[in-house]
């Protein structure tokens, strides 16, 4: 959707307009959960997602147009992953299995079913420092600009593009490392 529809469909939902709030919600969600995806572990991405739509919600009032929607959801789903990781580092989640073995295999056999290339990837990204990971997901990934993404990220442009570059510097030597480790020796 163009953006300027999405602005449209903002400042209506801000008026109270229900249905251009659902259908700006459906018009970005796939890009919120893209952007969160590398972020987080997959299996709170979309709770991620939908605390960032309701900060999103409550925010929408003040919200004016300065920047694309695209980018001001974004900048409230990294505040939203942000907090996300504070919470778990402050309180360890601890899982009682009485079965370990089996959840472990179960899961094993899920990641299996995967395609490799998308593990390979997450795997690379995962790698990369925080920042340079965000840089890159949010301009190579999510298709912000520079610009857009040093205001997600409240920086500046030069240190988006740094920091972008790092990443392919680093992507591309992780991944020969892994193919000279993945040859037969």
């Amino acid at each position: 959707m163009p953006e300027q529809d999405l602005t449209a469909l903002a400042f209506a939902a801000a008026r109270g307009d229900r249905d251009a709030l659902t259908d700006l919600i459906r018009a970005t969600q796939r890009d919120v959960l893209r952007f969160l995806a590398p972020l987080t572990d997959a299996a709170d991405v979309e709770d991620l997602a939908q605390e960032t739509f309701l900060r999103a919600v409550r925010a929408l009032p003040d919200f004016a147009g300065r920047s694309s929607v695209r980018t001001w959801l974004f900048a409230i789903a990294r505040r939203v992953a942000a907090d996300d990781v504070r919470r778990a580092t402050r309180r360890p989640r601890v899982a009682a299995l009485a079965d370990w073995q089996s959840s472990a295999e179960s899961a094993e056999a899920a990641v299996h079913t995967r395609f490799d290339e998308q593990h390979a990837l997450h795997d690379l990204l995962g790698g990369l420092a925080p920042e340079r990971r965000e840089a890159f997901v949010i301009t190579q990934v999510s298709g912000l600009s520079y610009a857009e993404a040093a205001e997600v990220c409240g920086c500046p442009v030069g240190t988006i593009r740094s920091r972008v570059a790092r990443a392919r510097e680093d992507l591309v030597e992780a991944m020969h490392d892994s193919r000279r480790y993945s040859q037969p020796g």
